[in-house]
């Protein structure tokens, strides 16, 4: 049983290795751990929780990285962040609350969305980069809006505020994947602090994974400006469609 359990952590830390980077890259890491926990065996709430665990680690590499190299100045975003902590709050309470044969039908589904969002969705580099709307507004809406579903289930999370801010703030690739990551570390610190509550986390595996993801986290944001994207958009796509076949139709 000790050997079992050490291979698959082992198995899990490689997981989380390649969606640190990811996630540094484009976003879209936990397309790559969810499916994995879940098919280790975790119940969906477990998943939830430990991916929020192990996630934080990566996010936290990736964020301290670039604040490190001046890309991101967090007095400046104060109120965005705040935004972000507590929208992801509020999505990880009501997660908990959801009754868990609800959440088994959801994942599938919210997983199948995301395969095919990653398949047809135009690279982050072609959207236009025209500023459209003021600090406040983004804070309120892609701020509080993103943070609140990174608590509630996380997927694509760096992803869909990379994109916010390069569409609605006009911001860079570079500068708007430093942001993300900054955000992100925030949304994912709100719903650990709120799943740490419910006891649903699976410490052994959540560590074990957050090694690789800070592996992965560290050489991801030095990559940041290659076109890592492309190369994993079909991995994500698979894993999704994988791990919701599996779950909607059994073994």
């Amino acid at each position: 049983m000790a050997m079992e359990f050490i291979e698959l952590a082992l198995r899990l830390s490689a997981v989380a290795l390649v969606a640190g980077g990811v996630d540094a890259i484009a976003g879209g890491g936990g397309l790559l751990s969810i499916p994995a926990l879940l098919w280790a065996g975790l119940t969906p709430l477990e998943t939830l929780a430990t991916n929020k665990a192990q996630a934080v680690f990566g996010s936290g590499m990736a964020t301290f990285q670039f604040v490190r190299k001046g890309l991101v100045d967090l007095r400046a975003i104060a109120l965005t962040l705040l935004c972000a902590f507590v929208g992801s709050a509020l999505g990880a309470v009501l997660v908990q609350r959801i009754d868990s044969a609800l959440l088994e039908r959801l994942i599938p589904i919210l997983l199948i969305a995301f395969a095919l969002y990653f398949w047809l969705s135009p690279r982050v580099s072609d959207l236009d980069s025209h500023r459209r709307i003021g600090d406040v507004a983004f804070a309120l809406s892609i701020g509080f809006g993103v943070g609140f579903y990174d608590g509630f289930f996380g997927p694509g999370t760096g992803t869909f505020l990379a994109m916010g801010y390069i569409a609605l703030l006009g911001h860079n690739l570079r500068r708007a994947t430093a942001h993300s990551k900054a955000l992100n570390f925030t949304s994912n610190l709100a719903a650990l602090l709120l799943f740490l509550q419910g006891g649903h986390i699976l410490w052994p595996l959540a560590l074990a994974m957050a090694v690789g993801q800070m592996i992965g986290a560290w050489i991801g944001s030095h990559l940041v400006l290659r076109h890592g994207a492309a190369l994993v958009r079909p991995v994500l796509v698979v894993a999704c469609l994988l791990i919701s076949g599996k779950l909607l139709w059994g073994t």
